[in-house]
């Protein structure tokens, strides 16, 4: 058996429009994010084989591959539940998600500061990459990460809890060549309460992801 799955969808395609549209939730859940599942699955396999046949020529690029396609599984299916037809504006304490703005207002200085950074973090990923809240659990606050490819330029032990995907897949049929655009238009489907569930789960398992000097 398959040791990854594909996740279902959340919602149905259109549920996000008008900032993305049902074509591009469509391509990049059943194309994009499913050959991710599969270049993982496949990596299992071919580091099985490895193992069994003592044939190590191969180890640097299949470790390689298992951190990309493992990492592009984790970061979209975070992404999709990140996401709501019925999402955006600020997080506040009046909609219970008290917990997670405080977070930022500490960690950033302020939601302002906080969404400026994210924004250009993900708007200026070199190539492909995304735009990444995380949880660093040693200092036990709040840090933005700009990621290269699915994998790359993370703060080890860090927990994503809310990531744009700023690869060109993501946005390229709607938003042609403007990722600023689509970037800014994420705002408006932020699902406050997801990440704030992931930011109160991240908290309670800090010390076992990772145990401070």
């Amino acid at each position: 058996m398959a040791t990854y799955t594909l996740p279902e969808l959340p919602y149905d395609y259109a549920a996000l429009e008008p900032v993305i549209n049902p074509q591009i939730v469509e391509l990049h859940h059943d194309k994009h994010h499913a050959a991710y599942v599969k270049g993982a699955n496949d990596t299992l396999e071919q580091l099985a084989e490895a193992r069994d046949k003592e044939a190590w020529g191969a180890i640097n690029g299949l470790q390689k591959n298992l951190a990309f396609h493992l990492s592009g599984h984790i970061l979209h299916s975070i992404y999709w539940h990140n996401m709501t037809g019925d999402g955006g504006g600020e997080p506040l304490a009046a909609d219970g998600v008290g917990d997670l703005a405080d977070a930022i207002a500490e960690s950033f200085g302020s939601f302002a500061g906080f969404k400026a950074q994210l924004t250009k973090a993900a708007a200026t990923t070199q190539g492909s990459g995304w735009g990444v809240l995380a949880y660093e659990p040693v200092s036990g606050k709040l840090i933005v990460e700009q990621v290269y490819d699915h994998q790359g330029n993370v703060g080890q032990g860090s927990v994503p809890i809310l990531v744009f995907d700023a690869w060109e897949h993501a946005f390229y049929l709607q938003y042609k060549n403007q990722k600023v655009d689509f970037i800014d238009a994420m705002w408006a489907v932020v699902n406050w309460q997801d990440v704030a569930k992931r930011y109160a789960a991240a908290k309670e398992r800090a010390d076992v992801l990772l145990l401070a000097p």
